[in-house]
């Protein structure tokens, strides 16, 4: 296995910040991605979350020798994947860390002034999911970290031991929608500060702890999971960059020009519905996406991540 990222430290002990390149990670809805964007040879295209690039490889192959797609991540150690990804495209591939938020800033620096479509792929990869020193599961034991960028932030830890715990119910309940929210959070809470989790597996052992008997076995989806959803969006901003990005992405697109969101929370999928139809009826969009489009059963089956995808476009305005 090659490990790409640099080695940091946690807690005193050495980790690897890094991802494996010799796992493929298979881009969801590329169709449906590619059917929407309607790449043309010589555009200009954005991929705000570029991720190991699986879903930039397919665009560039149509934008050929010409075009330009500049891929954003704030994530270095994964954009280091996308680097060996898409380096056959050379010049043409021009990748950048950042946030989706500051992609007009990103922008400015290329000397770029408009796009003419822009692919926005929301949550995180399998990649940055199997790390286990990422923190991002309960699946491997690993530091309670969950940071989308390690270098800047805080950790779910520093987050657990700084709020409230009624600030901890709020996240837990909205972004996990974790029936347990109070309960878990009460139990966080009085934890003494050398007693608060340090690592997934110490997480997930003490939300399994606090559900109740009678419900384990119910489902296959593992107690702690919303737990470890809620914190990593509330770790990241998720909701709070992808309010700030779309009003970005408006600006930069060429009349004309087409977004596509991809979303795996309802929450992201209801901010992107809400601000499409706003847009549209201000008359900013002159197409958006009636209902979102999903995986057809064939890719759910050969990727189980597309089940959750939901995918919705926009068409700005020749005239906004």
């Amino acid at each position: 296995m090659v490990l790409l990222g640099t080695v940091r430290r946690w807690d005193g002990v050495a980790v690897g910040q890094a991802v494996s390149i010799d796992r493929v990670h298979e881009p969801v809805m590329v169709g449906q991605v590619l059917g929407n964007l309607s790449p043309e040879p010589g555009q200009t295209l954005l991929d705000l979350t570029v991720g190991a690039g699986g879903h930039a490889a397919q665009l560039l192959e149509r934008l050929g020798a010409g075009g330009v797609l500049v891929g954003i991540d704030r994530d270095p150690a994964i954009l280091q994947v996308a680097r060996r990804v898409l380096a056959p495209f050379g010049a043409s591939a021009i990748l950048r860390t950042a946030r989706s938020d500051a992609l007009r800033a990103v922008l400015r620096d290329l000397k770029i002034t408009a796009v003419n479509g822009v692919l926005m792929d929301l949550g995180v990869s399998s990649l940055q999911i199997d790390e286990a020193a990422r923190g991002f599961s309960w699946r491997g034991e690993g530091p309670l970290d969950m940071r989308m960028d390690a270098t800047q932030g805080r950790t779910a830890r520093e987050l657990l031991l700084t709020m409230s715990e009624q600030e901890l119910v709020h996240i837990l309940f909205r972004y996990g929608e974790e029936p347990f929210a109070r309960r878990i959070a009460k139990e966080l809470k009085a934890l003494s500060r050398g007693a608060m989790p340090r690592t997934t597996t110490e997480l997930a052992q003490l939300v399994e702890r606090i559900v109740p008997s009678r419900l384990k076995g119910r489902s296959s989806v593992h107690p702690a999971t919303r737990v470890f959803q809620a914190l990593r969006i509330a770790v990241n901003d998720e909701l709070g960059t992808l309010e700030r990005t779309l009003p970005e992405i408006e600006q930069a697109l060429v009349p004309g020009g087409r977004v596509v969101v991809i979303s795996f929370h309802s929450l992201e999928d209801r901010i992107v519905k809400d601000y499409f139809r706003s847009g549209r009826q201000a008359g900013v969009f002159s197409e958006v996406a009636r209902k979102p489009l999903c995986a057809d059963e064939a890719e759910v089956q050969r990727n189980p991540r597309s089940r959750s995808a939901k995918l919705r476009f926009a068409v700005k305005a020749l005239a906004a």
